[in-house]
């Protein structure tokens, strides 16, 4: 019985302080948000403010460029995610559905693709974008961010589409669909829980993306949240509260699109993996 009540408690007791370690920062910055600027600088820590204030908030949101900024990083993240889902979903129907020459081995270059530090390809990445004649745009940001999450998405989504059995697609091809009727009729409506997955995926890493944009966009109105949100602490110093606000706008996107779709998230990414 010991031993019983053991094996329940330790695991539990292991996810409470795992959760406590990863919560706390986020808490921390969100209270010092709100702080006035005495209970920050304190010598005792407030950990509960009693009295709250938006000052900071309205600080970070009349910085130069903010709502630029802001627009400039929702067109990017929400285009490359739907360019990688589109190509992702062809690609994923292909390598599930069709045998051809060469199919594990473009599975296996997908696979070491995401294995791939982007850091390492900065470099030639400058160089075809300053040959294209396109440094401080949008466009070339789009389409290397949809490249960064087209390995994880295809490989997701390859896995739903082998789980949907031949037979409803074949049915469909013989009531008079198309093939790809049938994959818009009956196929796509079951990889909800994989699109959703690989969306937030594809947003969060889009979102946080901040090398890239330091090397290709030097334009201040050209920027995106990431390399601003560097820049706001340097301007404003050692202004904890300002920045605070900052860093609250910039990860509470993230945090509310998390809170709504983590749990088909994290059942979309754990079926894609061990399906197909």
């Amino acid at each position: 019985m010991k031993r019983s009540l053991f094996g329940r408690i330790w695991p539990n007791a292991t996810a409470v302080v795992l959760f406590a370690g990863f919560v706390f920062p986020v808490y921390w910055m969100f209270a010092t948000a709100f702080k006035p600027t005495g209970d920050i600088i304190s010598e005792d820590p407030v950990w509960f403010p009693a009295n709250l204030t938006f000052s900071h908030f309205q600080k970070a949101v009349d910085a130069d460029n903010f709502w630029t900024l802001v627009a400039n990083s929702v067109t990017v993240t929400v285009c490359s995610v739907l360019l990688s889902l589109v190509i992702a979903l062809f690609a994923a129907f292909a390598l599930a559905r069709l045998r051809f020459k060469g199919r594990r081995g473009l599975i296996v270059t997908f696979m070491l693709a995401q294995m791939a530090p982007w850091e390492v390809m900065i470099i030639a990445i400058y160089m075809i974008v300053r040959d294209a004649d396109m440094l401080d745009s949008l466009v070339p940001l789009t389409v290397f961010y949809a490249v960064m999450v087209l390995p994880l998405t295809v490989l997701t989504l390859r896995g739903y589409v082998a789980a949907v059995p031949r037979e409803l697609e074949e049915s469909a091809m013989v009531d008079g669909c198309t093939r790809t009727q049938a994959f818009v009729k009956v196929i796509f409506p079951l990889l909800a829980p994989g699109l959703m997955a690989t969306s937030l995926f594809g947003f969060i890493t889009a979102w946080n993306e901040f090398p890239l944009v330091l090397i290709l966009n030097k334009a201040n109105d050209k920027q995106t949240l990431p390399l601003w949100l560097s820049q706001f602490q340097t301007a404003f110093g050692d202004d904890w509260g300002a920045t605070m606000a900052a860093s609250s706008l910039f990860a509470l996107p993230i945090l509310i699109l998390f809170i709504f779709l983590q749990r088909k998230a994290v059942g979309g990414l754990t079926d894609g993996a061990v399906k197909g």
